[in-house]
């Protein structure tokens, strides 16, 4: 009987770099190597069945990515997937969880980020007191690209939620739509932030989290 498994993992420090074709290499090359009773694909060509319900972005670090696999073996407990992949993976790509899925890919509706960002023209405070500003005016246009070609966009309805954390820095968490229906790059926000404000953004993001339309955390 095949059973559907929910491996979590961390991209982080150099690996957050690696495309996501190359991320499902690695992850492949790991279940090999680790010899999980993965189930193959059937047909002239058969492969591991390995899905990543919402591939990361370049470049963004993450806390809490996952894959779907399949395995063949009603006897093997789950709970050993972390021990047995992670010494084949890298430093940055660590799994550190495995579960039966509660919810079906399609049900992602929400991701949460942290953010931390900066520029040489203003301080951090100076910084994060305009970035407030600009959350409190009625529309904030930035050009998106779509099929249709480049269009205006208002990003704010686009943020479900943004808190500011209380240090010196200019750091704040954001949750934005994430999924198959709407999806939307937090890379975008920092564009409009910096054609409103005439700055240049140094920025680093890290994806926290995914959610459902209600809020409910992904699992």
């Amino acid at each position: 009987m095949l059973k559907n498994v929910r491996i979590w993992f961390t991209k982080e420090y150099e690996c957050k770099y690696i495309s996501h074709l190359d991320l499902n290499r690695c992850m492949l090359r790991a279940v090999r190597r680790a010899e999980l009773p993965i189930w193959y694909t059937e047909g002239f060509n058969p492969h591991p069945f390995v899905t990543f319900p919402l591939p990361i972005s370049l470049g963004v670090d993450a806390k809490r990515e996952c894959m779907d696999i399949r395995i063949i073996d009603d006897n093997f407990d789950i709970n050993r997937i972390p021990n047995m992949m992670n010494p084949f993976l890298p430093r940055g790509i660590q799994v550190f969880a495995a579960t039966y899925p509660v919810y079906d890919p399609k049900y992602i509706c929400y991701a949460s980020y942290n953010a931390t960002v900066s520029t040489d023209s203003m301080s951090d405070s100076e910084l994060r007191d305009k970035i407030k500003s600009l959350c409190e005016l009625e529309c904030v246009l930035v050009k998106k690209k779509s099929k249709a070609g480049m269009k205006d966009v208002d990003v704010l309805p686009y943020i479900k939620a943004m808190e500011f954390a209380d240090t010196n820095t200019c750091t704040f968490n954001v949750i934005l739509p994430a999924g198959n229906t709407k999806n939307v790059a937090l890379t975008l926000i920092f564009k409009a932030i910096e054609a409103y404000l005439d700055v240049e953004l140094n920025y680093s993001i890290v994806k926290l989290d995914m959610y459902t339309e209600e809020m409910k955390q992904f699992v």
